[in-house]
């Protein structure tokens, strides 16, 4: 099966996910100085945050994509499983910005940057699976240090949300900025 609708298609969901987040901040009509932007200063560091979290997903779907050779219905599924969660992201980021990153947002934007992980995960394993993606895919895969710190932190941030929302924000902003850095093994085990 061809690769290239589900990397178009995945590319124009992850392009309407930024543009509803954007949408969601809403400019100040009773000034045109500084100080009006206070506000919303909130709803801006939360969509900062989302828009880091789905540029990491597009770049990383992007250079896993990169990596096979083929996909079946099991692949599609799973691609999509990781869609449904990040397109839960807009309302999460939403919430959490315009409530001033109270308890129960902030624990649910965890929960959702839990479940891309595990999602994306498993898109990663189920690529794995088929027989033509296994030596380059296999071998860029291999060690997922990075990945297991991700999902200890977004369990341990879940929790501590419901009594340190802040610390919790600290922690997906720790994991994002882990993740910021360039992931060179799949390019490596492409160009190697």
């Amino acid at each position: 099966m061809n690769k290239n609708r589900v990397e178009a298609f995945s590319d124009g969901v992850l392009a309407i996910i930024v543009t509803i987040m954007v949408l969601e901040m809403k400019v100040p009509h009773e000034g045109a100085d500084l100080s009006t932007l206070l506000p919303i200063m909130p709803v801006f560091l939360s969509y900062i945050l989302s828009f880091s979290m789905v540029l990491i997903y597009w770049n990383n779907h992007h250079h896993l994509f990169q990596s096979v050779k083929q996909i079946n219905g099991k692949v599609l599924l799973a691609n999509g499983f990781l869609l449904f969660w990040l397109s839960l992201m807009p309302f999460a980021s939403a919430w959490m910005g315009e409530n001033h990153f109270a308890k129960i947002p902030v624990a649910l934007f965890g929960v959702i940057l839990m479940m891309s992980g595990v999602a994306y995960s498993i898109l990663s394993k189920t690529l794995l699976k088929i027989k033509a993606n296994e030596t380059t895919l296999a071998k860029a895969i291999g060690n997922s240090t990075k990945e297991k710190i991700s999902t200890f932190a977004y369990i341990s941030a879940i929790p501590i949300s419901l009594f340190f929302p802040i610390i919790s924000c600290l922690i997906y902003l720790a994991v994002a900025i882990m993740w910021l850095i360039p992931d060179k093994r799949i390019e490596k085990a492409l160009f190697d």
